[in-house]
């Protein structure tokens, strides 16, 4: 889970709206609402059920926004008045009790370590399978593929690591969906041959409980793939953290910058510290170094250096 602290909260998972229909298309069976403030989203529904234009309608947030794609709604009753905020999603910490129930969410330096490796983690296409081996998850506009290899398992018995490297593949396939927030249509390419369907079946529906309800898996096909269908629910975390050529966002080395200012301070408490960046990073980091601020005092110089490259930054104590 990210949540940026500047982020639109209606249009986060679970948040509750009243919502005006703006348009109907019957032949999409979709309604595209206007949720007031510029922002919209689309709501489903079936022929017997449809919306009418104008009308104003109680939702809820089911799906978040994406590249190319609005936030989709249920309805959860009728409305009265304009397009509003009614009830805000769950927070972080709500959410993490929900995946932990018998665990309160740790804070502080080892939370954001924590933060840190999962962040990372998620921005990596190739994942060690735990035994040996690998998997290459790559999204595309139609689907996820989750490639299995066998890597260094290849020196035991074939059929025995091939089936151990599966069992792997699917168990971390699903946590790393989950972390990096894709969904939709995923193809699992399984390692070698004469797959034991029931088993990898079983074992699929144990990684993907948590991801219920609207989970569908199909059988192991002739070709060696397993298709499931997962539903998108949050924003893939790759539309925080990255550009559209691929590269760091902004505000994702600002919050880098951020970070590596912070330790600096508790390393030398203070001292003035002097801060030298790119000019988009310096820009985007503002808000952020203004807050970090109020907790350690005035004490941090930034300065843009249009020669650095945005994904190196200095910082000293003066």
């Amino acid at each position: 889970v990210l949540r940026r602290d500047d982020e639109d909260l209606g249009l986060v998972l679970g948040a509750r709206l009243i919502a005006r229909v703006a348009n109907v298309e019957p032949a999409i069976g979709a309604a595209f609402l206007d949720l007031g403030d510029g922002r919209e989203a689309m709501l489903p529904f079936k022929p017997d059920a449809r919306p009418v234009r104008g009308a104003a309608v109680e939702i809820e947030i089911r799906s978040e926004a994406r590249q190319g794609k609005l936030a989709t709604a249920r309805q959860t009753g009728e409305g009265e008045g304009a397009p509003r905020l009614l009830r805000p999603p769950p927070g972080v910490a709500d959410i993490l009790r929900s995946v932990v129930r018998d665990a309160d969410p740790i804070e502080g330096r080892e939370a954001r370590e924590a933060a840190d490796d999962a962040e990372a983690e998620a921005l990596e296409v190739v994942h060690r399978l735990p035994g040996g081996g690998d998997i290459a998850i790559e999204p595309t506009r139609a689907l996820t593929s989750i490639d299995v290899d066998l890597g260094e398992r290849k020196g035991q018995d074939s059929k025995r690591a091939a089936r151990h490297a599966n069992l792997a593949a699917i168990a971390e396939g699903a946590r790393l969906l989950r972390l990096k927030g894709l969904g939709g249509l995923v193809i699992l390419d399984l390692v070698g041959r004469g797959h034991d369907g029931a088993a990898l079946l079983a074992a699929a529906r144990l990684a993907f409980a948590p991801d219920n309800p609207g989970v569908a898996i199909g059988p192991v096909g002739r070709f060696g793939t397993m298709e499931l269908s997962i539903p998108r629910r949050t924003r893939p975390i790759s539309d925080y953290l990255l550009r559209a050529d691929g590269g760091l966002a902004d505000r994702a080395l600002a919050q880098r910058l951020v970070r590596r200012i912070e330790a600096e301070a508790q390393t030398v408490p203070g001292a003035r510290i002097v801060v030298t960046c790119a000019p988009a990073v310096a820009k985007a980091a503002e808000p952020l170094v203004a807050s970090l601020a109020e907790r350690y005092g005035a004490r941090f110089a930034v300065s843009a250096d249009a020669s650095r490259p945005r994904e190196r930054f200095e910082v000293a104590p003066a």
